[in-house]
């Protein structure tokens, strides 16, 4: 479809084209700023909460689509409109007659003006029995089956209480710069400029902020008084030891959360940023940049963690693993139809191999921090107990907290509704 024939089509095609695009392998970060630019400007906003909220409910929408089709619609952009319909019905606002003109209009100008008739009647159909769609939709668990399934196999007890939480909407957390502002001090600007926020309770630079917008408007973006991320990401930096005069590697670093958060909170000899995407790399200066943190201590390096070689031995590895994701699908819901089971497997061992590889340019009494975004035991739990099976000068220093679920090795925190994401921590200390 052409630039000018697709700037024609209505807003509910322009989501259901974003929303094909997911369901071929593209993750969403990388089409979203090329469709939003089709949209106009005032309807960005219900172009961007439609996208992400089908995604966040698309495997509930399709639960209880089902056993409304005499036989598979075997078409996935009219099975993308219903989900689209069904959505804006049961969980928006939007005008039951508006959402369903829009979505079947959407169909007819997609090209499939002979299945338009069945879009209509499904979603009329749930617009008369809404109640019971509502309760049919809260009950599903909302995850790909191979998900599901190993989510209860590893929290057999948290699984219902897990799966509802990454259908809600992550809360947005700020992390203040305290080389710039205090946590007190920054709330009292917020509240100064009438913005509500909340302090938050694990995280003491951290800071919930009770209502949308535009971050880069917020008091003190410019002048780096602070960051956004999340709050369970935030408490990497209470684990580490005093890193004053160290040198220190933030492996799989992009975009530079926990880089800038070292470089606040201590002042190391050298920092190295490694990555092996280039692009995100730059994000990683932009951010220190605005920060105003680490002129000449930080060596920001594009390599690849399972074959990269420091010229001596460092005092602490940062290590925030490739993962799965699945703890921050919150954040990422078209994690949810791009993740496949597989992918775990292969994961696993990549894991392995930048272990592996990290471990070796560690200095005796030094630290690994090993971490990931991820809520499946094999890239967490039971990585580190192969990890230490196999490794003799390897003694984990456990993590006392109040936080998150101790594990055989390490603790894991779960995602829970108006709190952090999904991530595991594991110190690991190294013995001669």
């Amino acid at each position: 479809m052409s630039q000018s024939s697709t700037k024609n089509l209505n807003l509910r095609a322009q989501v259901v084209k974003t929303l094909l695009a997911v369901q071929n392998g593209q993750s969403l970060s990388s089409v979203l700023n090329q469709h939003i630019n089709i949209v106009s400007e005032r309807d960005r906003g219900l172009y961007h909460e439609l996208t992400l909220g089908c995604l966040r409910q698309w495997f509930s929408l399709k639960a209880i689509t089902l056993p409304l089709l005499t036989k598979p619609l075997d078409n996935e952009a009219l099975e993308s409109c219903l989900y689209l319909g069904l959505y804006q019905i049961l969980c928006t606002r939007i005008p039951v007659h508006a959402a369903i003109s829009e979505t079947v209009n959407a169909a007819k100008q997609l090209g499939f003006e002979p299945m338009s008739g069945l879009v209509n009647a499904i979603l009329r159909r749930v617009s008369r029995e809404t109640a019971e769609f509502e309760t049919a939709l809260n009950h599903t668990h909302g995850l790909p089956s191979w998900l599901f399934k190993r989510l209860k196999k590893d929290w057999p007890e948290q699984a219902e209480t897990l799966c509802q939480a990454l259908k809600q909407v992550a809360p947005l957390t700020l992390r203040v710069n305290e080389r710039q502002v205090s946590r007190n001090e920054y709330l009292d600007i917020l509240d100064e400029e009438q913005i509500d926020a909340r302090p938050c309770t694990l995280s003491d630079v951290g800071i919930v902020l009770e209502q949308t917008g535009n971050i880069t408007h917020l008091p003190g973006f410019e002048a780096g008084g602070f960051s956004v991320q999340d709050e369970h990401a935030q408490l990497c930096a209470t684990l580490l030891p005093n890193l004053d005069g160290q040198v220190v590697i933030d492996a799989c670093a992009a975009p530079g959360g926990k880089t800038a958060h070292i470089l606040e909170r201590f002042n190391p000899q050298k920092l190295i940023a490694l990555d092996h995407d280039a692009k995100r790399l730059l994000r990683v200066s932009e951010n220190l940049e605005r920060l105003d943190l680490g002129q000449n201590n930080v060596e920001i390096v594009t390599a690849d963690a399972t074959t990269w070689q420091a010229a001596e031995p460092v005092d602490c590895i940062v290590l925030d693993a490739p993962c799965s994701a699945t703890g921050v699908i919150r954040r990422h819901p078209d994690i949810r139809l791009l993740r496949q089971s597989t992918d775990i497997a292969q994961t696993v061992a990549l894991q392995q191999q930048i272990l592996q590889q990290m471990w070796q340019q560690l200095k005796v009494g030094g630290t690994l921090l090993y971490i990931t975004c991820s809520i499946l035991k094999a890239e967490n739990e039971q990585q580190m107990a192969a990890f230490f099976a196999e490794h003799a000068d390897a003694e984990e220093i456990k993590i006392d907290a109040d936080w998150g679920i101790e594990q055989t090795h390490g603790r894991q925190l779960l995602p829970s509704a108006q709190s952090g994401d999904g991530f595991y921590y594991c110190r690991i200390k190294k013995l001669a």
